[in-house]
């Protein structure tokens, strides 16, 4: 029904919204993290961050969005499964 559509469509957009701001602002915590070598603690809001951000592109159906922050998420599993650095 049209009516359905029209009510639906705000909330959506609102979980779009908290979700990438939400996101933003822990990516920007995780830039932060490196910054003053707080490592791993960096690696773990860069990685809520790029899933935040990859659930944002799954909701806008971006594929670009989705592929740069799968890739940024197998390069940080990547980075965690091979132990601490040398």
């Amino acid at each position: 029904m049209l009516s359905d559509v029209i009510i639906e469509r705000p909330r959506f957009d609102r979980v779009v919204l908290v979700v990438k701001w939400g996101a933003s602002i822990i990516q920007i915590m995780g830039y932060t993290a490196t910054g003053f070598g707080w490592t791993p603690w960096n690696l773990y809001l860069f990685l809520i961050g790029v899933l935040g951000w990859f659930a944002v592109g799954a909701l806008w159906n971006d594929k670009a969005l989705m592929l740069v922050h799968l890739v940024a998420l197998g390069a940080m599993i990547a980075r965690m499964a091979s132990g601490p650095p040398s």
